[in-house]
């Protein structure tokens, strides 16, 4: 037997539409008992929220996020808007006790994801950052054959996310240039450095290098300084002792979705590249001689979330689809009441690595991110 239960979204951009159209489609994909129901939608004006609710399919529409947080019709509320807004919006949800599904990063800040953690978990109600590229076949697969020892004990890792939005010096100056949370230590980073939280676990200490390759870019009414970092990368220590290397860049010229990552164990490794999602390339050290290297694994119905979606092996998986499995999960710590990860604490976990990097930055030293 289903139940319907009412969706309220905030955001009517890029992931704003992702997931109207996975709450749309989570229920025929997955089964799910909980059946969403786009209740209302909320943009920065009357006109363009009545727009996108007819596009995407919503009851309602509001240009007044609180009047949506608070609409009796609306159960549980995704947060797609910029980050400077998630605090605010997620602190009115919880004081009614309603689950909330918020995109990363969690916080524009540190400070704030810490004060989102605290009123999640004092409201006791079900929270959950969206971290979507974890969440494909393969990198489940990749998460399954570490956590058994397949490939032995994990000896290193290195993990990126690069693109190359931003390359070209003489793009103009967008909001992407513009505050602090917007560079690619808030925008890109947080993806990988959930990966390998993931992956491998909690970062111990790290020294890190950011920079601004391009300061100045083309604006309306001549150049304008461009505000926060092109690319950085940093050393790390897990805490289970794994040495790690990751990088984050928007200007890595011919990288179009560049969230990738290697590991190395004692018995084999891991190969993952996101612009090729639906394999993972394994090595097994204990191949018999003339016949070791890595092999290339297409995902197929054998794989987490993928039959779902496709009975074909090596058909594929998209990035729509990523976001239908998150809506899935939400749903499902809604059903049972119990977290489903990434929790809004998991969240803060890499707001607290990125401001980590930040001060390691600063200072040009090591930095435990514990002591943050």
């Amino acid at each position: 037997m289903t139940t319907g239960i009412g969706i309220g979204i905030i955001g009517g951009g890029y992931m704003g539409k992702a997931h109207s159209v996975a709450m749309s489609a989570v229920g025929a994909v997955f089964g799910t008992k909980l059946r969403p129901v786009l209740e209302m939608i909320c943009t920065t004006s009357d006109a363009g929220a009545a727009q996108k609710a007819k596009a995407f399919g919503f009851n309602r529409s509001t240009s007044d996020w609180r009047a949506l947080v608070s609409d009796s019709g609306v159960d549980a509320i995704v947060i797609a808007s910029p980050q400077e807004t998630h605090r605010e919006i997620a602190a009115a949800a919880f004081k009614l006790g309603k689950p909330v599904f918020c995109e990363k990063p969690l916080g524009a800040s540190l400070a704030d994801s810490r004060a989102m953690v605290a009123a999640a978990e004092a409201s006791g109600a079900v929270n959950m950052c969206g971290f979507n590229y974890i969440r494909t076949p393969a990198s489940q697969l990749a998460r399954d054959i570490i956590a058994s020892g397949e490939i032995g004990d994990i000896t290193y890792f290195r993990g990126e996310h690069t693109e190359d939005f931003l390359a070209d010096p003489d793009a103009p100056s967008t909001w992407r240039t513009q505050g602090a949370s917007n560079g690619t230590m808030g925008d890109l980073a947080p993806h990988m450095i959930n990966g390998a939280l993931a992956l491998i676990g909690p970062i111990e200490r790290l020294i890190a290098d950011i920079e601004t390759v391009h300061n100045m870019r083309p604006g309306a009414d001549g150049p304008e300084a461009v505000t926060n970092d092109d690319h950085g990368q940093f050393l790390c220590r897990f805490e289970n002792g794994v040495m790690g290397m990751l990088y984050f860049s928007r200007i890595a010229t011919g990288r179009k979705m560049g969230y990738a990552y290697e590991v190395f164990g004692t018995r084999g490794g891991i190969r993952f590249d996101q612009e090729d999602q639906n394999a993972l390339w394994l090595y097994k050290s204990d191949a018999a001689g003339g016949r070791r290297g890595y092999t290339k694994i297409l995902t197929g119905p054998e794989h987490p979330d993928y039959e779902p979606f496709c009975q074909g092996p090596g058909h594929g998986t998209g990035y729509q689809d990523q976001i239908i499995i998150e809506a899935r999960d939400f749903l499902k710590a809604i059903e049972t009441g119990e977290p489903v990860w990434p929790t809004f604490r998991d969240g803060m976990m890499v707001n607290q690595v990125v401001e980590a990097a930040r001060l390691s930055q600063q200072k040009n030293q090591w930095v435990s991110v514990a002591d943050l």
